[in-house]
């Protein structure tokens, strides 16, 4: 199943708290602590992805750090492949390949080895590994896209990216460089 019905919508997103004015005033933060502590909206949630993903015969699950990391190695046990930590500068002890995004005053990078998925980005067959990025949160796309980028830089392939919410609002997914899948949309 593509999408998820409206009884499985309302069941995960009744499970997210929002908390206004975190991290500054303004903002309402949306807080998945109460959703992975949810045994129902946490299974429901992984039922979908697990359905949807399936058929798509990836070799890796790549999770944004750090919540990508939770709902990316669930689900690639659920699926019987790699996972792999997209992590913040500095935090990965091997060999690294590197991208810079930009913040709203500055730059921040994130990383992956080298090898994360495979010689040269290729998979036991010789062909370019086929990857699915998560994470918790699409805003305005630049973790996203220079994780994306990381993936292509290592010779693999982004087959899609999926984010359990999408700020839709802040038009992230503008000009990004595969697919995406996002399973709530947060006008």
């Amino acid at each position: 199943m593509d999408t998820l019905s409206t009884e499985e919508k309302e069941i995960i997103l009744g499970s997210i708290r929002d908390i206004p004015d975190f991290p500054k005033p303004g903002i309402v933060f949306k807080d998945i602590t109460t959703l992975l502590n949810n045994p129902k909206a946490l299974s429901t949630l992984m039922d979908h992805l697990t359905e949807r993903y399936l058929g798509y015969e990836l070799d890796y699950i790549a999770g944004i750090d750090a919540r990508g990391f939770i709902f990316g190695a669930i689900l690639a046990d659920r699926l019987g492949v790699g996972f792999v930590p997209v992590r913040k500068q500095g935090k990965l002890p091997y060999t690294t390949v590197a991208e810079k995004y930009s913040l709203e005053y500055g730059f921040d990078e994130v990383e992956i080895h080298i090898d994360a998925f495979g010689e040269n980005g290729c998979n036991c067959d010789g062909e370019r590994s086929k990857v699915l990025l998560i994470d918790d949160l699409m805003a305005t796309g630049g973790t996203a896209k220079a994780a994306a980028s990381l993936i292509d830089k290592v010779g693999a392939h982004c087959v899609e990216a999926c984010f359990i919410m999408e700020l839709s609002f802040l038009n992230g997914k503008k000009h990004f460089p595969a697919p995406i899948y996002s399973v709530l949309e947060i006008d």
